[in-house]
């Protein structure tokens, strides 16, 4: 962490040629003849720190979220508290050295004038002959003077005091190093925890929170977020204890050293305060408009990076781009409106700041003058009002980052307080091998009470069978295998497995006997061989290539420079859809599991591998159960038992032949997807014995 710079004070200027020493020396005489030139103070300009103004955000509740942030702490007691007292000696020794310095600008200010004056006459008969002339300012202000007549200046003493004011900054800076280093330390622990409490949040959340909620947004408050609350952690924190701290210590000083002009300094604070609170809040509301803006814009470069494909392909370039340029603009709008009347809070704050120093420069230079007090004292007190800006403005920063961090903790906090899955009931287990026997008994099940989706579905999948479930898009297919895998709850009803309630295992258990091949092809970052295992992490070699050679992905990984060790790129793009697809299927039959889920697994492969891919998929589905969720219905003509799903219901079931035989639900989906001679091959295949399907 910066340590605040230290402001260096103006020397004195010289005393004038015209003999002051003479006039002093004729006082002794009771005879003065020329008076002594004031001394000018020339006020340097006061320093104030540049902010970066961060975009802040608004937090609706913000005192409660700033609690449960600090809350974040409570486990770094011991370390906050080291913090806070590293903190405090460094801002001591900071504000007490000036003092010192002052007394040092005495010492010099004393020995010019001492050197000035003749030897042999005392310090109180210069003073006495002065006020015997009627000058009484000249004697009150020797009178505040460690002066020796006829003795420069005491070098040796000047040497200690300067020593001594080294020293305390030096210390002041290691002790501000430390606390950095410390709060660094405890921030960086307290972020690690949240980083930890967020990613197991994640993995609690039903499906349905994802499914309502913008990707974008979830991973803003798990990353950008927390890294927000970091920033403010370590920055506005530290930096707000140090400017409180300093604020109070210049203050106390200040009293110290002259209580008229700490007056005339704290009169700039209430005129700050309003300034910066008129500014900040009209700040606040352009900042909240700027992170409004800055969403809708990173979600239209998702959407035009995550679909260019597809942009390109419908010719849409010029639509996406001029709703990037006019969301663009809007976020320029915003961030310009808010970094302009942000940045405004800092000049108004410097004005009334110099204001208040001019006031203090006449003023020591008047009570310098009269000798109401001393010329060290009075350098001192001009930098502790250059001083005491700084921390103000700081303080003014910072907390506008704080906010801003408060505001992320307050999204980090609704996203940690957000509605987990049902508790786990685990009360029995699997054997190792299951037959996967699986029955829906009387489920009913919808996304919202008021759209209601599966209602009252029995049906009964026999082990080692495949079932393919087909229908209209909104049909309810892919809900139906998400209840097998408990990404949602059931409202009513059971589905069980080998006579088994699923609820009743625990959904690590009841995942792990299940393979899953989703429609969208989802490769990670590394070889072709990573992936494959990562089905079944500790699967050898021989298991890995077997799978591989099951599901055709040997044939084309031969082919390859690298083969198995072909590093899948971030895009996936160094392999085609059809050959993600194949490495997908093999991921999961490495699994060995006992019920297979194939949700449109070989929508992205072409014919031939389809083929081979059918063949495959048929072998390793003896002696377990496979659920095939379709819209190609040739590829589902072999299976066991075929579920036609309309609005959530089954409302027809049987082998292909037999539900053609009806000429219903799934007769009308087959003939839209083949005729003529297709239809005609497929009615020859029918059975001469009556169909046994099944109307629900």
């Amino acid at each position: 962490m910066s340590t605040n710079e230290k402001l260096s004070h103006e020397a004195p200027r010289e005393v004038s040629d015209e003999a002051p020493a003479e006039a002093l020396a004729a006082a002794a005489d009771e005879a003065p003849e020329e008076d002594f030139h004031e001394k000018e103070f020339t006020p340097g300009e006061a320093d104030g720190g540049m902010f970066g103004a961060l975009p802040a955000k608004k937090a609706q509740h913000f005192w409660p979220s700033a609690k449960r942030l600090m809350g974040l702490l409570k486990p770094e007691r011991a370390g906050i508290a080291a913090v806070l007292a590293l903190v405090t000696v460094a801002v001591v020794l900071n504000v007490v050295a000036p003092r010192i310095l002052g007394q040092a600008m005495d010492v010099i200010f004393g020995g010019v004038i001492g050197k000035q004056l003749p030897a042999g006459a005392t310090k109180d008969q210069f003073i006495a002959g002065l006020r015997s002339q009627g000058n009484d300012n000249f004697a009150d202000m020797l009178a505040r003077m460690d002066v020796v007549p006829g003795a420069g200046i005491d070098f040796q003493k000047l040497a200690f005091l300067i020593s001594v004011v080294l020293v305390m900054y030096f210390v002041a800076n290691i002790f501000l190093w430390l606390q950095g280093y410390v709060l660094n330390v405890l921030v960086m622990r307290v972020v690690r925890r949240l980083r930890d409490d967020t990613e197991k949040k994640l993995n609690k959340l039903p499906l349905n929170y994802f499914d309502t909620r913008q990707r974008g947004d979830i991973l803003s408050r798990v990353t950008n977020d927390v890294d927000n609350i970091q920033q403010a952690l370590q920055q506005a924190f530290a930096q707000l204890v140090n400017s409180a701290l300093t604020v109070l210590g210049i203050v106390i000083m200040m009293f110290i050293v002259s209580w008229q002009l700490a007056l005339i300094a704290l009169i700039a604070l209430p005129l700050s305060g309003v300034a910066a609170g008129i500014i900040g809040a009209r700040s606040q509301k352009l900042f909240a408009a700027q992170w409004k803006n800055t969403g809708e814009l990173n979600g239209q470069i998702e959407e035009s990076f995550s679909g260019h494909d597809l942009v390109r392909v419908f010719g849409r370039d010029a639509d996406m781009l001029a709703r990037f340029d006019e969301r663009n603009e809007e976020l320029y709008k915003a961030s310009f409106g808010a970094q302009f009347v942000s940045g405004m809070i800092m000049p108004v704050m410097q004005f009334v700041s110099y204001l208040s120093y001019v006031g203090i420069a006449v003023v020591g230079g008047l009570r310098v003058a009269s000798g109401g007090m001393s010329l060290g004292d009075a350098t001192a007190f001009i930098q502790y009002s250059r001083e005491f800006t700084q921390p103000l403005g700081q303080m003014a920063g910072m907390a506008n980052m704080l906010q801003s961090g408060v505001a992320s903790a307050e999204r980090v906090f609704e996203f940690l307080d957000a509605d987990e899955q049902d508790a786990e009931t685990a009360t029995e287990h699997l054997p190792a091998k299951t037959d996967g026997h699986v029955e829906f008994r009387h489920v009913t099940f919808s996304y919202s009470a008021d759209k209601p989706l599966i209602e009252d579905l029995s049906f009964t999948a026999e082990p080692g069978h495949t079932v393919a479930i087909v229908g209209p898009t909104g049909a309810g297919k892919t809900t139906l295998v998400n209840l097998v895998m408990r990404f949602y709850e059931l409202n009513s009803g059971s589905i069980t497995l080998d006579g088994v309630d699923i609820t009743r295992l625990s959904r690590a258990e009841l995942r792990s006997k299940v393979g899953m091949v989703l429609q969208d092809a989802w490769l990670f970052s590394g070889t072709i061989y990573e992936n494959i295992r990562y089905g079944k992490l500790d699967a050898t070699e021989e298991q890995i290539m077997a799978a591989a050679k099951a599901t055709f992905v040997d044939r084309f990984v031969r082919a390859l420079p690298e083969g198995y060790n072909t590093v899948i790129d971030e895009e996936g793009n160094n392999v085609s859809a059809g050959e993600k697809q194949l490495i997908t299927i093999a991921r999961a039959f490495v699994a060995n599991p006992s019920l297979l889920i194939l949700d449109e697994a070989t929508s992205s492969v072409d014919t031939r591998t389809e083929a081979l891919v059918q063949k495959a998929m048929a072998a390793l589905r003896t002696e377990r159960t496979s659920f095939v969720i379709a819209h190609r219905l040739s590829t589902i003509r072999d299976a066991d038992t075929i579920l036609v799903m309309e609005a959530g219901r089954i409302v027809e079931q049987g082998r292909h032949a037999e539900l053609l035989v009806l000429q219903g639900a799934y007769y009308r989906l087959y003939m839209s997807q083949f005729a003529g001679e297709d239809a005609e091959t497929a009615f020859s295949e029918n059975p001469a014995d009556e169909p046994t399907a099944v109307h629900s």
